[in-house]
């Protein structure tokens, strides 16, 4: 079954718009503080929602101000880009789950996984285990951002802490699960795993763009 077209709106960006595609939302979007946004599955919808501003529950707490060049340059300057960035996507949760690594300067897949059924903290710890492994195994220092401190919070005890059930369904999953936390019970490394800043800095370059 071919995937549902979507529309991106964003109220609040480098370029105000609508936009066909999320690789085209996410270049307004990354590195503006405060971005609003938000998918509709349809055109009409899209137009309707950009001529009537963003919702409340979108603009809630955020105040306008208008972002100058040096703050959007200084936001990007914070970034370490000679990295690895990590994330997860799930359809439910839990649902079909996948999860990735990419370059974070060039977005480049540098590995992707897919599961029958999980959630999205699983994916995420098992991006950074998958992402250690990977520049442990290149013998690269680098450090590896993620947008999730529950994921953090797991590699740093090395364990994953899910309540999801093991079945025949997620047999291969939990087989992956228990080798991750293998390796990080038997391996140390050097790199730092840091914290995406999505509020200053748009999504993680790893991001799967289901919004």
């Amino acid at each position: 079954m071919a995937k549902k077209k979507k529309y991106y709106v964003v109220w609040e960006g480098n370029e105000p718009g609508i936009y066909s595609n999320w690789t085209d939302c996410q270049l307004q979007i990354k590195g503006y503080p405060n971005a609003r946004y938000k998918s509709f599955s349809s055109l009409e919808e899209a137009q309707e929602a950009y001529g009537e501003g963003a919702p409340s529950h979108i603009s809630q707490g955020i105040k306008k101000k208008k972002v100058s060049v040096a703050e959007l340059e200084k936001n990007k300057a914070d970034i370490i880009w000679k990295s690895l960035s990590v994330d997860a996507a799930c359809s439910g949760n839990p649902g079909k789950m996948e999860y990735q690594g990419v370059d974070t300067a060039s977005g480049d897949q540098i590995f992707h996984q897919q599961f029958a059924l999980g959630t999205n903290n699983i994916g995420e710890f098992l991006a950074l285990v998958h992402g250690l492994a990977y520049l442990q195994q290149i013998k690269d220092d680098s450090p590896i951002y993620t947008d999730s401190k529950i994921a953090q919070g797991w590699v740093k005890n090395k364990k994953c802490k899910t309540k999801l059930t093991k079945t025949a369904r997620t047999a291969r999953l939990f087989e992956l699960i228990e080798r991750a936390e293998n390796w990080l019970k038997k391996n140390d490394y050097t790199n730092q795993i840091l914290k995406w800043d999505t509020k200053n800095w748009g999504e993680i370059p790893a991001d799967f763009g289901r919004k």
